[in-house]
């Protein structure tokens, strides 16, 4: 790690949720909950629907109660400061708890990014029991899950100074998301994270949890930030290829290689910015997906399979065609480099997901592959589809057969994912 760097990496954990977000402020909308909670609507009976964005919070005891007894003390604990919940290890503050717009009585805070304390959100956030009543009411069974804080950032894990430390933590992660997917009967999926930074630990920890169960990872999509090797470097092959090897998909979840809080205009309000913010970082997967394209890699591991998760799927059309365009324009030194062209590419190697949309659903579903389109919900992540998923699914996949909407509802993310039925 650099020591250009080491400032801006030690406080990326900190800064990984705006602090805007967790002021006072914010609209509540009362919910009709038991109107929205009726489980799975009668025209999908036959389908487990699978979620594939979803975010568990870290428990505050996630950590503690894992930790061996030299690392008693050390590793991450919440503390309630100025009255928000936040994530410190030892005196370093590593940020708020993450995203949960749902309080625990079912409403929803718009215009905020959480709640204060964990104490306030939906105990489904972090609670096994309770967040597999709240998918029974949604009508989902099973869930992709990501992290939620940035408790297990690499950056700040890196700035720490102590590899052990570092590495120790990111496996407590781990171990808590084989022990949650146990004690779920097999219905809650949850990323595991790496220890990035240290090559063979990397390697030894991923096939430690593909062993152990776990069905993928979630990775940043520009490595060079964290001042580690860009995926075209051999740094990362032996992985690339344990994850064609098991199977396990590699995740950017809204990693684009852009920072579209560098797009917004000066003198916005939380809200405004934050709008923007959003938006932008769906539509910067196209980035993800090209850099992938243009590498070279997908040649050299074809059975590779990569998820653009929170990204939405309106985009993928105009994004293959451009791809398509550039190809022909741009790269013509590249043709025996580049073994296929984008729609080959995204063919073989992408899956991509809905929530809100309608028009992406209903207009393009054919066009982009019904075979690549899967359904999130974000719960409880601001913009989360809540309530009322059921009824978003009629409206978007209504006028397909049962077999279109399974497939987009299950099919492709078991296959995705290699889940357990």
């Amino acid at each position: 790690m650099s020591q250009d760097k080491a400032p801006e990496l030690a406080s990326a954990a900190r800064t990984y949720w705006n602090e805007e977000g967790y002021k006072a402020g914010g609209v509540i909308r009362e919910v009709d909950y038991a109107a929205a909670s009726r489980g799975l609507d009668p025209a999908l009976a036959g389908i487990k629907i699978v979620d594939t964005d979803t975010h568990i919070t870290e428990a505050p005891d996630l950590f503690t109660s894992r930790a061996p007894g030299k690392f008693k003390g050390q590793v991450p604990e919440v503390r309630r400061v100025d009255g928000v919940d936040r994530w410190f290890v030892g005196d370093r503050n590593f940020g708020s708890l993450g995203g949960n717009v749902i309080r625990a009585d079912n409403n929803k805070v718009l215009g905020r990014l959480a709640f204060p304390t964990i104490d306030e959100g939906h105990l489904g956030a972090y609670q096994t029991k309770a967040r597999l009543q709240a998918m029974d009411d949604m009508g989902v069974y099973a869930q992709i899950c990501f992290q939620n804080s940035g408790v297990t950032q690499a950056g700040s894990l890196m700035a720490l100074g102590d590899n052990e430390l570092a590495v120790t933590i990111i496996k407590l992660y781990n171990d808590a998301a084989m022990e949650r997917q146990e004690e779920s009967g097999q219905r809650l999926f949850t990323m595991a994270h790496l220890p990035l930074w240290d090559k063979a630990a990397m390697e030894a920890e991923a096939r430690r949890v593909l062993d152990g169960g776990l069905k993928g990872f979630v990775l940043p999509d520009t490595p060079e930030r964290l001042g580690l090797p860009s995926f075209l470097d051999d740094y990362w092959t032996p992985f690339l290829e344990m994850c064609e090897a098991y199977g396990a998909p590699i995740n950017f979840h809204l990693n684009a290689a852009i920072d579209p809080n560098t797009l917004v205009w000066k003198g916005f309000e939380f809200e405004q910015s934050l709008a923007v913010v959003a938006t932008m970082f769906s539509i910067g997967n196209a980035a993800t997906m090209g850099n992938w394209m243009v590498s070279g890699r997908l040649d050299r591991h074809p059975k590779l399979k990569i998820g653009l998760i929170e990204s939405g799927m309106g985009w993928v059309p105009f994004a293959l065609e451009a791809y398509e365009h550039q190809f022909r324009e741009m790269l013509p030194n590249k043709s025996k480099v580049l073994q296929k062209r984008p729609h080959d590419y995204f063919r073989d190697n992408f899956w991509v997901t809905y929530w809100f949309e309608t028009v992406g659903p209903q207009k393009l579903l054919e066009t982009i592959g019904i075979n690549k389109v899967m359904f999130e919900t974000d719960f409880p992540h601001p913009t989360s589809l809540y309530p009322g998923v059921q009824d978003h699914i009629m409206k978007s996949l209504g006028a397909y057969d049962h077999e279109v909407r399974r497939r987009v509802l299950e099919r492709n993310a078991v296959e995705l994912y290699n889940l357990p039925f």
